[in-house]
């Protein structure tokens, strides 16, 4: 077979193997589009989640993490998308943190089988937020009459132009204790054991972690970049598909992606607010 060496069946036969690399970069909320911005969710995801797991010669699906978190609903979304391809095709994931995997975002980086990060990415926390605005007194002064009629006792609830209630308040934190105990389940069935035996009060308190920090703590695997790692554990040879997003027609050709006049500015403006707020927790 020695006449096998130099001839293109035998490099057919040695191809190399290939990681696909996911990137997972940006706020985690449903909607968004080329002109108000990007979001993470499944329906901006789904076909690059595909195309990963459709690579030739795959060895691994590696997702480049780089979030701060957002919908709990997305995040989930997404997560049980990765697993089901991963498991249906038997492909290893692996996650790789960048500046943030943190809220929705360590979410995400849990449904790989093993994590890694950078020696300064922010990792954890584990928890659940709201926020919002009160303008209770806004419309009075600016003189508007406001008139909200609902059926039902408990269809308007934190209205932000009402004064806040109690029992509004109680019936958001029972919401937000059932997600974060959804979440905190999360954590442990896909750590198992890696997690060091310490109070849940800690772990699951909403902190964040830097580095070795986290590794000591079991949230990831250690400190690592994709290269590297795939390097290591696949040979010098390996190849690496980055699976990029499809920009719109409009967009490509007419330029349109940073055009945004009406009511859609009114949207990319709040958005924007929103987005920066939630980077803004890890001082990015």
């Amino acid at each position: 077979m020695d006449f096998l060496k130099k001839t293109p069946l035998k490099r057919f036969l040695d191809k190399a193997p290939v990681v696909a690399v996911l990137p997972l970069y940006g706020v985690i909320a449903p909607g968004g589009n080329k002109l108000r911005g990007e979001h993470l969710n499944l329906a901006s995801l789904a076909e690059q989640i595909e195309e990963a797991f459709e690579t030739k010669n795959l060895s691994a699906v590696a997702l480049a993490v780089n979030s701060p978190g957002g919908s709990p609903v997305q995040s989930a979304l997404i997560f049980d998308r990765i697993r089901q391809l991963a498991d249906e095709k038997g492909v290893s994931v692996y996650a790789f943190a960048e500046d943030v995997m943190a809220s929705g975002g360590y979410w995400l980086g849990l449904c790989a089988d093993e994590i890694y990060i950078n020696r300064n990415s922010v990792v954890g926390s584990i928890g659940v937020v709201s926020a919002g605005f009160g303008f209770p007194g806004l419309l009075e002064k600016v003189g508007v009459d406001r008139r909200l009629y609902a059926a039902g006792e408990n269809k308007v609830k934190l209205d932000p132009f009402s004064p806040e209630k109690d029992e509004d308040i109680v019936w958001l934190m029972k919401i937000q204790g059932d997600i974060h105990e959804n979440f905190k389940e999360l954590v442990k069935t896909r750590r198992g054991e890696r997690l060091k035996k310490r109070k849940d009060k800690e772990l699951f308190s909403g902190d964040v972690w830097i580095g070795e920090k986290a590794v000591d703590l079991g949230l990831v695997d250690g400190i690592a970049d994709i290269r590297s790692f795939c390097r290591e554990k696949y040979g010098e040879k390996v190849k690496f598909k980055r699976i990029e997003g499809r920009q719109g027609f409009l967009a490509r050709k007419l330029g349109l992606g940073q055009q945004i006049i009406g009511a859609d500015a009114v949207d990319a403006l709040v958005a924007a607010i929103r987005n920066r707020s939630l980077w803004g927790r890890f001082g990015l």
